[in-house]
This record gives structure tokens, C-alpha cells and sequence, in this order.
């Protein structure tokens, strides 16, 4: 595959907890193993001390995924593919928390790996391949969130709120969204409730932060236990995320996307770090 780049637009705000990484991969030929290898951060190692890895799908046919990575720390990663690209990604962004899900994972997995997943690990795939962190010192708007007010979500920024909502994408199934955006496409995001003063660190800082902490938080399983702890997130509701028209009062009235919650429904949980 040739010029595989052109096919992401750096200057979407989607990218940019990604855009260093992206940096460091050739332009002319489609990623292999070796290039992902050589983003890996140093010396990380899984749960039993053996270095992670991006190893050629051909080459583990049959084993189980998160329990090979558990046993080994090799990550099956299928040629040419976007998706297992954009997995690569977020091990190499995002590393402690993706070894506590691999953690989980491996503890919550039945001798046989069986059908029969539970909703720890419906959760934790949920997570994976579409989630995302959403932060903010904002508590009106973070309730908002949690209750799907989407006026108070997304309305615009002034001196009266306290912060406005950040986010960091961790499911590899969005990013490979973002290859061709829609207006209706929606994260399951963790809610975060943070300090102020966190919250006005560098973006370097934060990331950091969240990645160990989160992933300290999962394996004593504090955080989300089920589906329903992550609530949904319109994502091109965000400021700057959807160019195609105005986000404007008529967008976000567009209750295909922006939808109401149903009958009944219960508030999905906030967290502090």
C-alpha cells in the first residue's frame, strides 16, 4: 500500500494525541511489525515480564489474543490492516492502561476463553475498541454527561464554566472511523471529574497521568464493572470536530445523533482519579 498517510488529516483535532507517533512511520509503505516495534516505549513488559511486541498475525494462528498477550506480551497484528494499525497506536500512546485491560481480561477469561464473555470483559471490549476518556473541572457539564443533557455538553465556552470538557480517545475501532468521519459518530467514554488545576497541565502531563492512574484504578477494579458504566458521546458535537456545516442550533437538534435518553434510563457513573 502506497501514500498511506494521505488517508488521515493531521489537522482534524482527532489525531492529536496521536500526530508524534504517526511523525515517526514512513509515508511510502503501509507500517509492518518492525515499525511498530520501534514505537514501543522501553522496557515495557506485560504482567509477567515479557516485552511487548507486535508479532505477524500469520505467525500465531489459533492462539487467543488477550491470552497469548498475557502469556507471551505478543499483540497478533494482521499486514496492511488499519485497524490492528490504530491498536498499535494506542498500546504505544497509552501503554499501562492497556496492559491493566489485558490484565482483566486475562482474569475475568474462563479456562477456554468461551463465548461467555461477562460484563467486566463486554466492558473492557466496549472500551477498547470504541472508548474514550472525557475529563473536565466542569461539574455542570460533566452531570450533563452523564445524563446526556447534550445543551449543557455542548454548550459554547465562557467565563461562567469552570473548564471545558477534554478528551482522549482510546478505542482503535474510532480512530479507523475517523479514516472517513460521519456526523453520528459516538464514543462510550469514562467520566472523569478532575481538578481545575490538573486539568490546565500540558497535554503530555495529563496523558501520563491518566495512563497510570487508570490503569492502577482497573486492575484493583474500581472503575466501570459493565457496559453501562461508560455512556455515549456524539463525538462531532465537540467544538471544531465536524466541518461540513455549522454546529449551529439546527446541528445539534439533529436528534439522530444527539438522542434523548430513554425511559428509565440510569446516569452513567462519574470517577475521580
Amino acid at each position: 500500500m502506497k501514500g498511506w498517510k494521505t488517508r488521515i488529516d493531521l489537522s482534524s483535532p482527532y489525531w492529536q494525541d496521536y500526530q508524534h507517533l504517526l511523525s515517526r512511520l514512513g509515508a511510502k509503505d503501509f507500517p509492518d511489525v518492525r515499525s511498530l516495534n520501534g514505537l514501543v516505549p522501553r522496557n515495557l513488559v506485560n504482567r509477567k515480564g515479557a516485552a511487548i511486541q507486535f508479532r505477524p498475525a500469520r505467525e500465531l494462528a489459533g492462539v487467543s489474543y488477550e491470552k497469548h498477550i498475557y502469556q507471551s506480551g505478543e499483540i497478533s497484528t494482521r499486514e496492511d490492516n488499519w485497524h490492528d494499525l490504530f491498536n498499535a497506536l494506542v498500546w504505544c500512546r497509552l501503554p499501562r492502561l492497556k496492559l491493566a485491560m489485558n490484565t482483566l481480561h486475562a482474569r475475568h477469561m474462563g479456562p477456554e476463553d468461551t463465548a461467555c464473555r461477562g460484563k467486566v470483559r463486554d466492558a473492557l471490549t466496549l472500551f477498547d475498541e470504541c472508548g474514550a476518556i472525557v475529563f473536565s473541572s466542569d461539574k455542570n457539564r460533566i452531570a450533563g454527561l452523564a445524563h446526556r443533557d447534550w445543551k449543557s455538553v455542548f454548550q459554547p465556552d465562557s467565563r461562567n464554566t469552570d473548564g471545558p470538557l477534554q478528551l482522549v480517545l482510546t478505542g482503535h475501532a474510532l480512530l479507523e472511523k475517523f479514516l472517513h468521519p460521519y456526523k453520528s459518530i459516538t464514543a462510550h467514554v469514562l467520566i472523569l471529574q478532575v481538578d481545575r488545576k490538573w486539568a490546565q497541565q500540558p497535554r503530555e502531563l495529563i496523558l501520563s497521568d491518566l495512563d497510570e492512574s487508570l490503569a492502577a484504578s482497573l486492575v484493583s477494579e474500581q472503575l466501570f464493572l459493565a457496559p453501562a458504566d461508560l455512556s455515549p458521546l456524539p463525538l462531532m458535537g465537540l467544538p471544531g470536530w465536524w466541518r461540513d456545516c455549522p454546529q449551529d442550533e439546527a446541528f445539534y437538534a439533529d436528534r439522530s445523533v444527539f438522542r434523548p435518553p430513554p425511559a428509565g434510563f440510569q446516569p452513567a457513573p462519574v470517577f475521580t482519579l
